[in-house]
């Protein structure tokens, strides 16, 4: 696993400003929408946000621990439920994060928030309610979450999402927006250099800085799974992906190694670096196009071996 050497790279400093300002004046709102792109750190600071609204009424020294737990008998951390059920991965460190590209939050676990909202406070005046991908909210679990967000409570929302098109305007109209932003190639680059510990990298193939800096895409937690998921690889087959694949056979084994090990989420990932080793070497837009269209059918969740495959085989047709 890529180890940090650092803790809280993420924090990012203009919403780190507003939510300081709120403790202070504790003027906190109903509901708050962490909007921004995936792994930009809305969870980090969410957890953060939490463990400090609940420092104001407790000087319970585990405070932390039980926050980032989910132990808090104050707290309540609702998460996507996946529809598939995962393959064993490999690897067990890159198993903790990945998503299998089917989830949902299902009505049953937005009762459970009136449930939870009807117990008296155990240690603080608020309870909290942390709603992790909001946007994955199905139908009647929105508009559940709606009326709970209507009726007065002791409760504190947090909806983190980097969809708010997909959620209810009317769950939008009743929250405080909080936007977070992409991080700079310049950031990341940072970052990289500051925070990582760079002896881990497979340095011996085309995944460079400035490769690993684009596939990252403005943010430093796709950035890590994107450095873990490579490194997972062999050398062999990493050299193999360095450049499209011309050998129909190589193409068959490699993808049938990348559905295998991998699970969905990992696989766009791998994706993604491919798209930038391959455009900085080609830069035809045709591939790259191919590419997304991978991307598409993986997260549909369409016969992930043979999308590759097919892929594989019609760029491997075109002279790139």
């Amino acid at each position: 696993m890529i180890e940090v050497k650092k803790n809280n790279f993420l924090f990012n400093e203009e919403v780190n400003t507003c939510l300081n300002n709120i403790i202070q004046k504790q003027s906190f709102a109903n509901g708050y929408i962490f909007y921004g792109p995936e792994g930009v750190g809305k969870k980090q600071t969410a957890l953060l946000f939490v463990k400090e609204i609940f420092k104001q009424y407790s000087q319970d020294d585990n405070v932390e621990e039980k926050i980032t737990n989910n132990n808090h008998p104050d707290f309540l951390m609702i998460e996507p439920e996946s529809l598939l059920v995962p393959k064993s991965s490999g690897s067990p460190d890159l198993g903790k994060t990945i998503k299998s590209g089917s989830e949902i939050i299902k009505i049953a676990q937005i009762r459970n928030i009136k449930t939870f909202l009807s117990q008296k406070s155990i240690t603080s005046e608020k309870k909290i309610v942390l709603i992790i991908d909001a946007h994955l909210l199905n139908e009647a679990a929105s508009n559940c979450l709606l009326k709970t967000l209507e009726e007065p409570s002791n409760g504190i929302f947090i909806l983190l999402t980097s969809k708010l098109n997909l959620l209810l305007d009317t769950i939008i109209s009743r929250c405080q927006i909080l936007r977070f932003r992409s991080f700079s190639n310049k950031q990341i680059e940072s970052f990289l250099k500051e925070y990582l510990d760079t002896s881990q990298l497979k340095f011996n193939t085309k995944l460079n800085f400035e490769d690993l800096i684009n596939s990252a895409n403005g943010s430093p937690n796709q950035l890590l799974k994107n450095i873990e998921i490579w490194n997972y690889f062999s050398d062999e087959i990493i050299n193999k992906l360095d450049s499209p694949i011309k050998d129909s056979l190589e193409i068959l084994e490699i993808s049938k190694s990348i559905s295998d090990k991998l699970e969905i989420y990992q696989q766009i990932c791998l994706v993604n670096l491919i798209q930038t080793i391959w455009w900085n070497n080609t830069k035809n837009i045709g591939l790259v196009k191919k590419l997304e269209n991978l991307k598409y059918l993986l997260r549909k969740n369409i016969q992930p071996r043979l999308a590759w495959e097919i892929t594989f085989l019609k760029i491997s047709m075109e002279d790139v």
